[in-house]
């Protein structure tokens, strides 16, 4: 068998490889609960380049006790994700040990305002056209949402962005 031919081959495999990731996420897509959360950008410490926003994704905690006054919820238990209502829910993972692993989602309390919230330990990253002006700085009395999946495992994946203003609809963002 001459180069080409097997030159041929490798980039059948990798157009195959690439293929079935982006098969996969499309079907994720269409067949996973989708919801809109709010969000807020995250400074970024990831050593990719490109353009993207990094957010910080709230959630609502639920049956997890109440935040201490430190960055850690009580216990540092893992949280699983999900949809309820067109709310994105965490709930402490069913587990028999109580154990720290940092592969896990853990939530952490941030202040805004007088109102205690939560968000998820790891940030997602939405990346977004060279031309496209910053999504994540927004006028006073906007807030920035992004629409995402939820898998069974792992964070959620962003698909798109959006802006509520007071107590108005999520309007998405045109990036393209």
């Amino acid at each position: 068998m001459n180069p080409f031919f097997k030159g041929v081959i490798v980039t059948v495999i990798h157009v195959c490889l690439v293929g079935t990731l982006g098969g996969k996420l499309l079907y994720d897509r269409a067949t996973l609960p989708r919801v809109w959360v709010k969000a807020a950008p995250f400074d970024p410490n990831l050593p990719i380049r490109g353009r993207y926003v990094s957010l910080q994704v709230f959630v609502e905690p639920h049956g997890i006790d109440q935040a201490q006054t430190g960055s850690q919820w009580r216990g540092s238990r893992s949280v699983v994700l999900r949809v309820e209502n067109e709310h994105l829910l965490a709930e402490a993972k069913p587990e028999k040990t109580v154990s720290y692993r940092s592969s896990d989602l853990h939530l952490r309390s941030v202040q805004l305002g007088e109102k205690n919230s939560a968000v998820l330990n790891k940030p997602v990253a939405f990346f977004i056209p060279e031309h496209v002006p910053d999504p994540s700085r927004r006028l006073p009395g906007e807030q920035l949402w992004v629409e995402v999946t939820v898998p069974k495992k792992g964070p959620p994946r962003p698909i798109r962005l959006g802006v509520k203003k007071e107590n108005g609809p999520v309007v998405p963002l045109d990036l393209k």
